[in-house]
């Protein structure tokens, strides 16, 4: 059964395995450094479809289904699925996988979204409520910005802190045995909000979440950085990269040696347009479903800790001129001994 260590992390006692994994990315993606290790990608940013939106749904289908095959299961040995995406009401996730006939659970965390299903797959099958359950998650340039932003006829100008939403989608199946890469911790994060309200600057609202959520995993779990061989951030790009330097500085905490961001691993942002790097949903959930388990499987990684970085702002809330909350969610995977 799961235990609560410290303030905030949950050590997951039965190690759950990753028994499959896949990654898809946009035309773009495929462009960047970590083109090959995307398990499909795709030209025609409608991915065949009507819309974008619906495009959208069709990652999410797709790599659910080759994260099943990988794994060697059928949708119906899978007892939970964990999903999200940044679009009201969820709806990539729930028009992706509304034929899977799952048990569906969706979730929101911005950004942050695949650490945090991914986080709640673990801990449902180290609790003993599934054998198997799964978490995906995606996003599309095109609907962020119609959603978030300007239409992109309009052609408005991005400003330098701006991040370029990953056209991209992650998904993974935990089970009780099976997969050499499992999950050891989670930590939940805290909302925090240091006032940041301009919401082409994601990285520098987001980049204290990441710090208070690392904070308290380091202190939780009596480790430091130099244990782990990597630790990555979920989409801080640039500006949030270098503040959450200089935060866990303050807090004696240096991460300079081992950190890793996921908005600056999918993109060369000296070649290619993305201004501060990447974002989006599916920008650490490629990232993670791709380049790190692959790099884990490889045995070039054993240790690593994931923590994705959500903006938890809404059009709305920006139009109202509230300020962007943060929240960033930390799953530990390790190889089993």
């Amino acid at each position: 059964m799961p235990q609560r260590i410290g303030k905030d992390t949950i050590f997951l006692p039965s190690r759950p395995r990753v028994l499959g994994h896949a990654a898809l990315g946009g035309k773009k993606e495929a462009q960047g450094p970590l083109s090959a290790c995307f398990d499909q990608t795709f030209d025609d940013t409608r991915l065949g479809m009507k819309t974008w939106e619906q495009a959208e749904s069709k990652l999410q289908t797709e790599a659910i289904h080759l994260a099943l095959d990988k794994a060697a299961l059928a949708p119906g040995d899978v007892q939970a699925i964990f999903a999200g995406d940044l679009l009201n009401q969820c709806i990539s996730s729930t028009f992706g996988l509304r034929e899977l006939n799952i048990p569906f659970i969706g979730q929101y965390g911005a950004c942050s979204t695949m650490a945090q299903s991914a986080s709640m797959a673990a801990l449902f099958v180290d609790s003993g409520v599934c054998e198997t359950a799964a978490a995906v998650t995606s996003s599309h340039f095109c609907t962020a910005e119609r959603q978030f932003r300007l239409p992109l006829e309009y052609g408005g100008q991005r400003t330098p802190t701006a991040q370029w939403t990953a056209t991209a989608a992650g998904a993974l199946i935990f089970g009780k045995s099976g997969g050499e890469v499992c999950a050891e911790h989670v930590t939940f994060g805290r909302i925090t909000d240091f006032g940041i309200k301009d919401a082409a600057n994601m990285g520098a609202a987001m980049a204290p979440a990441a710090a208070s959520t690392l904070t308290a995993f380091f202190s939780d779990t009596q480790t430091k950085p130099e244990d782990y061989d990597a630790i990555f951030t979920g989409d801080l790009g640039k500006v949030g990269s270098a503040l959450l330097l200089q935060l866990l500085e303050k807090n004696g905490l240096d991460l300079s040696k081992r950190h890793r961001d996921c908005g600056l691993l999918l993109y060369d942002t000296e070649k290619q347009d993305v201004h501060a790097g990447g974002s989006g949903c599916g920008c650490a959930a490629s990232v993670l479903c791709g380049h790190i388990l692959q790099e884990m499987e490889a045995g070039r990684l054993q240790n690593i800790l994931l923590a994705a970085t959500g903006a938890l702002m809404s059009t709305t809330s920006s139009q109202q001129s509230e300020s962007i909350p943060g929240i960033s969610h930390l799953i530990h995977l390790r190889i089993r001994t």
